[in-house]
């Protein structure tokens, strides 16, 4: 499969689980409380950062991811006006945030890690297990 295609895919499953936990806070475990939400804002980015670098080595592609992702939670310090203004609405909430966090550059390490532990399993896993072969076994 290429490559790209399956950060495309991957991108849009890690979305609709993000929305979903949002909106059905039942979906993870109540003592996670936001948190789930927050780990797979930052594995979108890493699947982002795949698309856009499929040949990326997987420790740079992590760090790229908890760059973008760091940089975005540090923004959440800044309270001015105008940014304040995007935050309060729905799309500028979900991708800016609102309040600054170490709970979430921890949830964003969390996300990331297990971007890069999936993509080091599709890596060293047997072509065999990746292939969906229909062709029955001998």
């Amino acid at each position: 499969m290429n490559r790209r295609l399956f950060y495309a895919a991957a991108c849009l499953v890690v979305i609709v689980l993000g929305l979903l936990s949002r909106k059905n806070p039942g979906m993870f475990p109540t003592i996670l409380g936001k948190y789930p939400g927050d780990a797979l804002w930052a594995l979108m980015v890493f699947c982002i950062v795949g698309f856009f670098q499929p040949r990326q080595s997987i420790a740079r592609q992590a760090a790229y991811a908890l760059l973008i992702s760091y940089a975005d939670e540090c923004s959440q310090i800044d309270q001015a006006p105008w940014i304040n203004q995007i935050r309060a609405t729905t799309i500028g909430h979900l991708v800016l945030g609102s309040t600054f966090s170490w709970f979430d550059m921890l949830a964003y390490t969390v996300g990331v890690a297990i971007g890069a532990g999936c993509r080091l399993i599709l890596a060293y896993a047997p072509t065999s297990f990746l292939a969906c072969s229909t062709t029955p076994s001998k």
